[in-house]
């Protein structure tokens, strides 16, 4: 397990598997600590950026669970988590839309329900979520992570923690424009494609400002439905070696 890692390849990619096997074989039992990021940081001879980047996998994945001050541990349902999505989606972007598809089903209802029942508390995290991914596209940003706060935000406001818990699953699958290759073919275009982005995220936030759950439900539908057609035409281009069309 804490043999050096070959480089040439996704360094991340082999610790994750390398662990996850680990643990499904029971050789690492729940509820026992992985080594510590130094200990894997020297044995494995990887940076300590990409131990963080494979425990934040791992624990995308329900396998671990981490302890402020004091490291990381194999989750206590680990070995019962059949169902994953594993990293090797965001090398197609066909699987990409497959994803964007799965999460249309749970997060238009969700977006319902954060119009209907949030508390006041989880109107304001919607709302303060907002602000910071229209503040991140106004500096220029990609708005990636602010992008996938904002999901998790809408999330939380349902009051049922199944819906927070679905997206944190999912991870950065979330969020594809994190994939280097989407962000390379909007070069030429970025301001327009992020500006779609945050005028589908307006119409969102305020229906669920406004109560309006069926509008909530409205947006989210076509803002993921918009989203899919995007990366459809991302895959399409990718594979004719070309750029996307303005309409993606």
């Amino acid at each position: 397990m804490l043999a050096p890692v070959p480089h040439g390849g996704k360094l991340t990619d082999v610790i994750v598997e390398r662990l996850s096997e680990e643990i499904s074989s029971g050789r690492l039992a729940p509820g026992q600590r992985l080594p510590t990021e130094q200990e894997m940081v020297l044995a494995m001879q990887v940076s300590r950026t990409v131990v963080r980047e494979a425990v934040a996998a791992l624990k995308a994945r329900g396998l671990v669970t981490t302890r402020q001050g004091s490291g990381a541990f194999v989750a206590s349902e680990a070995s019962r988590r059949s169902f994953k999505l594993d990293p090797e989606l965001l090398r197609s972007l066909d699987s990409v839309v497959d994803v964007l598809e799965l999460r249309l089903a749970v997060e238009t209802e969700a977006a319902g329900l954060a119009a209907a029942r949030a508390s006041a508390g989880g109107l304001r995290g919607v709302r303060d979520a907002h602000a910071r991914f229209e503040a991140a596209l106004a500096r220029g940003d990609s708005g990636a992570d602010e992008d996938f706060a904002c999901h998790m935000a809408i999330a939380g406001a349902t009051g049922n923690p199944h819906f927070a818990e679905f997206l944190r699953f999912l991870g950065t699958i979330v969020i594809p424009r994190r994939d280097p290759r989407v962000w390379d073919m909007t070069a030429g275009r970025r301001e327009d494609y992020l500006g779609r982005i945050r005028a589908e995220h307006v119409r969102i936030v305020d229906s669920i400002l406004a109560r309006d759950a069926e509008g909530a439900r409205a947006a989210m539908r076509t803002h993921l439905q918009r989203a899919a057609q995007r990366y459809r035409q991302f895959a399409g281009s990718a594979k004719g070696g070309g750029r996307p069309g303005a309409g993606a």
